[in-house]
């Protein structure tokens, strides 16, 4: 898998992972899926969510590119692409602030030209996007896909986990905010 991820072009990469998912669905005795409690339910939910998300995103994309927000500052996008990554994944966060910093400059996410272009003479713009969109998504279960997974997968299991404000306030707030407002 790891060589897959590292060597593969796209498309093969992709092929080989879900191959390799398939061989070991099909090679593991049944037993063994029931031993550990093993259910697609988790995985189906964050399916869903995220279907949604990314469907509802299209015209949310145009938009801001023909509309961008006046975020003049990295700093201001770090903490407005880290507001919305706390609430929504980090993949859509990214490719919206993105696609608002090239509608800033006349420019569109969906040419390779014009994103290599900015990123090249906007590195800073580029890196604090990819900071707050990434880091944020810590803030929330649903801030990034692995922690919405984990719930899910410990709810199935009968962990008792926090509500979803219940981790803001007791675990971001106190220890991730400050971590996060350290941004030099």
């Amino acid at each position: 898998i790891l060589l897959a991820v590292l060597m593969l072009p796209f498309g093969w990469r992709e092929g080989a992972l879900a191959t390799a998912a398939l061989g070991s669905w099909f090679s593991t005795r049944r037993e063994i899926h029931e031993a550990n409690d093993f259910s697609f339910a988790p995985v189906k939910e964050v399916a869903w969510l995220f279907a949604g998300i990314f469907a509802t995103m299209v015209p949310a994309l145009a938009y801001l590119q023909a509309n961008p927000p006046p975020l003049a500052s990295d700093l201001e996008f770090y903490w407005t692409a880290g507001a919305l990554s706390s609430v929504l994944d980090n993949a859509p966060t990214y490719v919206a602030f993105l696609a608002a910093a090239l509608g800033q400059q006349h420019l569109t996410v969906g040419e390779l030209a014009d994103v290599q272009s900015f990123a090249a003479s906007h590195a800073g713009t580029v890196e604090a996007i990819s900071l707050g969109s990434v880091f944020f998504g810590a803030v929330t279960y649903i801030g990034n896909g692995p922690n919405f997974m984990v719930k899910a997968i410990a709810e199935h299991a009968k962990v008792k986990t926090p509500s979803f404000l219940g981790y803001v306030v007791r675990f971001a707030l106190p220890l991730l905010l400050p971590v996060l407002a350290d941004r030099k």
